[in-house]
């Protein structure tokens, strides 16, 4: 019996980029129930900081992501 090559998906670490602040209350003003607490951001620590946003707007770790980099661009 063969076994099936499982691929694992390696999770890049995000690194932050740009202003915090400004990006912050775009995310509040999209997603309401995210805290000030929620959106504390440490240099260092963007995976603590990415998983508070996952955990309180119910969305993946990747779609999270998509929305700080659009956000970053705009």
């Amino acid at each position: 019996m063969k076994q099936k090559k499982v691929e694992t998906k390696i999770t890049e670490p995000y690194k932050m980029s740009g202003n915090w602040n400004h990006q912050a209350t775009l995310l509040q003003d999209k997603f309401a129930q995210l805290t000030d607490a929620d959106l504390n951001y440490i240099e260092g620590k963007e995976e603590d900081l990415i998983q508070r946003i996952v955990v309180r707007i119910h969305k993946k770790r990747d779609e999270v992501i998509n929305i700080l980099k659009k956000g970053l661009s705009a």
